[in-house]
């Protein structure tokens, strides 16, 4: 009977001990977040600190475009400028753009060939986008699947597994408080002043958002990305994909339900929540090797869509102008 006792007890102070653990877990995730905030807030060029002011028009292409997006940038890749901005600075919630930057750190910290396995603690409750439970999953694929219709479920698997390979441990939950960390070294690496990180997927957490960023930090995440790993944007642009993993196969659609439309479409990437709004950030060729990044934050869930293809239509024409 004693043993039994002394057992039971020992039961019940694990499971203290692991609520603590998480209790410190979230406020610890809390403080990190008002410091980075904070730090965000901070780092707004004093010249550009000024909210939603009137865009500032480089040519005459964007001389009548009116968006309905909030934040606002068009990059010139070859030629290194801006043609188009509109409170570029200001830090925005980007919502699954922030997948963006998952997929970077991912395929930097292992194989594309390393192999994920879904666990039933990495479906969320929102979001539902297809996975199952005991699935497996070549890396790019997974990659492939979770930008294209933006799964939630995907990038959180993603980031727990890859985090915890590069630990080379097997508790999950701190290998994605690696990961996200990773993230955020990244940013900070690449200059990306107004961008950080609560989780991998963008999705709001509480008062937070899953991640914050500038429309330059955006465009500039977009540009290295294709520089650098174009492999891993290639799906997202395409309509439809049919994407295998190990066990099954997935008829998917992409989020961006304008990407056919974009004509020389080289990657795409959408975001929204509540919290966020509409956001959304292309990459196509105006012309013959002339690769344009156009990027909207703080729009509507249909607004972004117009708003790009307003975007997209004046940067042909400042093209057509160009070469005249």
């Amino acid at each position: 009977m004693e043993f039994n006792i002394q057992k039971t007890e020992g039961k019940f102070e694990q499971v203290i001990s692991k609520r603590l653990l998480v209790l410190n877990g979230i406020m610890v995730f809390g403080i990190i977040g008002t410091v980075f905030l904070i730090y965000g807030l901070l780092n707004i060029p004093k010249e550009e600190d000024t909210a939603f002011t009137n865009p500032v028009i480089m040519s005459n292409a964007f001389a009548n475009i009116a968006i309905n997006a909030k934040s606002a940038y068009v990059f010139d890749v070859s030629a290194n400028r801006a043609v188009y901005k509109k409170d570029e600075f200001v830090q925005m919630p980007l919502a699954s753009i922030t997948k963006l930057m998952t997929a970077v750190v991912a395929t930097e910290s292992v194989p594309e060939n390393s192999k994920i396995t879904i666990r039933k603690e990495f479906l969320l409750p929102s979001g539902d986008s297809g996975l199952v439970e005991g699935e497996d999953w070549r890396l790019k694929d997974l990659l492939d699947f979770s930008l294209v219709v933006s799964s939630n479920d995907g990038t959180y698997s993603i980031a727990s597994v890859v985090g915890a390979m590069s630990l080379n441990s097997t508790d999950y939950e701190i290998g994605r408080e690696e990961f996200i960390k990773k993230m955020n070294d990244k940013a900070k690496e690449l200059g990306l002043f107004q961008t950080y990180f609560i989780n991998d997927s963008g999705l709001d957490e509480g008062l937070l958002s899953g991640g914050y960023g500038s429309a330059i930090d955006v465009a500039k995440l977009m540009q290295y990305a294709l520089k650098n790993h174009s492999n891993i944007l290639e799906a997202t642009k395409y309509s439809e994909l049919t994407i295998d993993s190990l066990d099954a196969s997935h008829s998917i659609e992409n989020t961006n339900k304008e990407v056919a439309s974009i004509p020389g479409v080289i990657a795409s990437k959408t975001g929204f929540t509540d919290m966020a709004g509409g956001n959304l950030v292309v990459a196509f060729d105006a012309g013959i090797g002339q690769p344009f990044i156009v990027v909207v934050l703080g729009g509507t869930p249909e607004g972004r869509f117009e708003d790009i293809s307003k975007l997209v239509a004046a940067t042909q024409q400042y093209i057509t102008e160009e070469n005249k």
